[in-house]
């Protein structure tokens, strides 16, 4: 979103937040994958359209399968080498 840094965080607590005290679950549109990476458990990537891959966030990022999520965790930054 076109949110700063501080308020992104503030509101994400808040329905994190609202999750918890509900017991529900969420679904968060975003092409953020640090966002993603901090407040999802599982995930699902999207392709023209089409889910093209989809799994637990931590083997999504670590083990990409298809060729654009490949792509897409090749676009994040790193610190040092890759």
């Amino acid at each position: 979103t076109a949110l700063d840094v501080t308020i992104q965080a503030q509101i994400l607590s808040l329905i994190a937040n609202l999750q918890t005290e509900t017991g529900t679950a969420m679904i968060l549109i975003t092409h953020d994958l640090g966002v993603v990476a901090e407040v999802a458990d599982e995930v699902m990537v999207m392709y023209a359209g089409r889910v093209v891959e989809s799994g637990p966030v931590k083997t999504l990022f670590d083990d990409p399968q298809h060729p654009y999520t490949i792509g897409l965790m090749g676009s994040m930054p790193s610190i040092g080498p890759r």
